[in-house]
């Protein structure tokens, strides 16, 4: 993951206000995500424009690994590490159980998606209980983070993090995610991993139509 410049802002910003109000279908509600804080100007043109109510509803960081060096690999010993594996479409109602998604049907299928065709991990139990696991978005973005209640403080978030950073930095992708400003606990847990951030960078999602 690289960090754009001002120029290279600037000319994003440039593209998004040519092909934004083109490539939305703005009579439906939505949420648009991902977006740099400071292009909150373009999409409330863009809503006012095509007369439609707009409002930010997540504020984040972007945390990433410049490259496989920086990664702080959690303490996993042989018996836990045994325990990791990706996720099943079985374990699907669990975390949709979990998940702002709960009661989506459309979260539903878009987290069967994710567990079918990207690189999840869990954690489980002897008896084969999924307590803790990681997900990513179809944009390669770690998400879904999440361990039960009953289950934390035991490192086991580490674990699957860092079980899914070390194998995408080997194929070579950006190792990233975009943490919501409240998830104090989050962000504490990729920053202890060597994960970084540029301060000046804030990620946002809108919902319009709402």
């Amino acid at each position: 993951m690289r960090v754009l410049n001002q120029d290279e802002l600037q000319a994003a910003e440039g593209v998004l206000l040519k092909h934004l109000p083109k490539s939305v279908q703005w009579t439906s509600t939505l949420t648009i995500g991902a977006f740099d804080a400071c292009q909150l100007h373009i999409v409330e043109e863009v809503s006012s424009a095509k007369a439609v109510s707009s409002r930010r509803c997540v504020l984040g960081h972007v945390l990433y690994l410049p490259d496989s060096s920086h990664l702080i690999p959690a303490a996993v010993d042989r018996e836990l590490e045994s325990r990791i594996s990706p996720l099943k479409l079985s374990h699907v109602d669990l975390v949709n159980q979990i998940s702002k998604f709960r009661g989506s049907k459309r979260g539903f299928r878009y987290l069967q998606h994710l567990i079918s065709n990207f690189p999840t991990y869990g954690l489980t139990d002897a008896r084969g209980q999924l307590l803790s696991w990681i997900l990513l978005h179809d944009f390669f973005g770690f998400g879904f983070l999440y361990t039960l209640p009953e289950h934390r403080r035991r490192g086991y978030g580490k674990a699957v993090v860092s079980a899914m950073a070390k194998r995408l930095a080997a194929e070579g992708h950006s190792v990233y995610t975009f943490i919501d400003e409240g998830n104090v606990a989050s962000y504490r847990l990729f920053k202890s991993l060597g994960f970084i951030e540029d301060p000046s960078y804030r990620v946002a999602w809108f919902d319009f139509n709402f």
